[in-house]
């Protein structure tokens, strides 16, 4: 199926849903590495000068039966183009993903890989009718995305994620000015959303609990102060309800169903399978949502970094993926939403991921399926 034929197929409903009012927030995580970012030639990878894309076209199978390479439906696109990105959010819509969250990088006092979102992503003519929300990626960058000296054993640090207070004062400012005051910014009780990857690395950088909650008091404050009644404070780390309330949480969620399952992918012989990692992922939801905070669920496509590690014997991968055992886990997910999203709240589901195409976690469209994975969400949250 064509990109002008699914876009056909869906607008009908598309447009009924948009008229009665979504119900659902369905919020896609986007990673924005396929792009020429200047900074690559500064890290000394992905020469051919489409970023991550390189990934993705050098994979090579490891054993019988491993697909790779994947091979996207519509080409190894520019994502800091927008009129690539306009396409993009037309087929989002149109199967009922009408949130794109973002993965946000700052590192050596200077954002990175911004590109996507600024140039691609908000300069595309039809984003306004896209809601968006930023994930701030605080990790080290390695040398993971470098497929010609990866290791899983070997990784020095090319950029260390831990900043300062004043540093992170800096970010919220530009967080605040660049997106906050767009129109079609994600917002939970009427407060601009911004999620954190990593608490940890947050705490540790700032200097501690108390400069933690400082840093999140000032997004908070000048958030306010600039009209927007604050800032929605979600992260996608393990957190109790005693750090998050003494910091300044205000939700969580997961980036995607390792977090809290990493253990069993790897230990798995010979690898786990996408439905006992969905079983293990979906029984969670309760687990955390019982700890007193707010939870948002997360319904993920797969997982193989392989791509990212050639010349490793195997990496650790979920095997068995596939847009009917995903449609399940959605179905669950809804199902959960229903039943335990608190008044005054959204029903947000976050998914992993829009274009992960490296870790084997992506709803694009592929010649393997096709738009499978976008007509599963389309069955689920608009009826199709």
């Amino acid at each position: 199926m064509g990109l002008e034929r699914f876009l056909s197929a869906a607008a009908a409903m598309f447009c009924a849903v948009c008229a009665a009012g979504a119900e659902y927030d369905l919020a896609a995580y986007v990673w924005p590495a396929y792009q020429p970012e200047p900074r690559w030639k500064e890290l000394g990878i992905f020469d051919h000068g489409c970023g991550e894309w390189q990934n993705v076209y050098e994979a090579v199978p490891k054993k019988s039966g491993h697909s790779q390479p994947k091979v996207p439906l519509w080409g190894y696109e520019n994502e800091a183009d927008p009129v690539v990105v306009a396409r993009k959010i037309d087929a989002a819509l149109a199967a009922g993903v009408n949130v794109f969250i973002y993965d946000w990088y700052w590192y050596q006092n200077r954002p990175f890989l911004e590109n996507a979102l600024n140039e691609g992503f908000l300069k595309a003519p039809n984003s306004e009718r896209m809601k968006f929300f930023i994930m701030w990626a605080n990790h080290d960058v390695n040398y993971l995305w470098n497929n010609k000296i990866a290791t899983k054993k070997a990784n020095p640090p090319l950029y260390d994620s831990k900043i300062p207070l004043d540093e992170f004062k800096r970010i919220a400012d530009r967080w605040i000015k660049l997106y906050f005051s767009k129109p079609n910014y994600y917002k939970i009780g009427g407060k601009p959303v911004v999620s954190i990857y990593r608490i940890k690395n947050f705490i540790d950088g700032v200097g501690g609990e108390q400069n933690a909650r400082a840093g999140l008091d000032y997004l908070k404050e000048r958030a306010k102060n600039a009209g927007f009644g604050g800032a929605h404070v979600m992260t996608t780390s393990d957190v109790s309800k005693e750090l998050a309330e003494k910091i300044g949480i205000d939700s969580t969620t997961v980036y995607s169903w390792n977090d809290g399952t990493w253990d069993k992918i790897q230990s798995a012989e010979p690898n786990l399978n996408y439905r006992d990692w969905m079983a293990m992922a979906t029984a969670l939801w309760d687990k955390k949502n019982s700890l007193g905070l707010t939870y948002f669920p997360n319904v993920t496509v797969g997982w193989d970094t392989n791509p990212r590690y050639p010349a490793e014997k195997f990496a650790p991968m979920v095997t068995g993926s596939n847009p009917e055992d995903f449609e399940k886990a959605l179905r669950m997910a809804k199902s959960w939403l229903d039943k335990n999203t608190k008044p005054g709240l959204p029903k947000l589901l976050t998914v992993n991921s829009w274009n992960e195409w490296t870790e084997g976690t992506y709803l694009e469209p592929d010649e393997e399926n096709g738009y499978a994975y976008l007509n599963a969400i389309a069955r689920v949250f608009m009826g199709q």
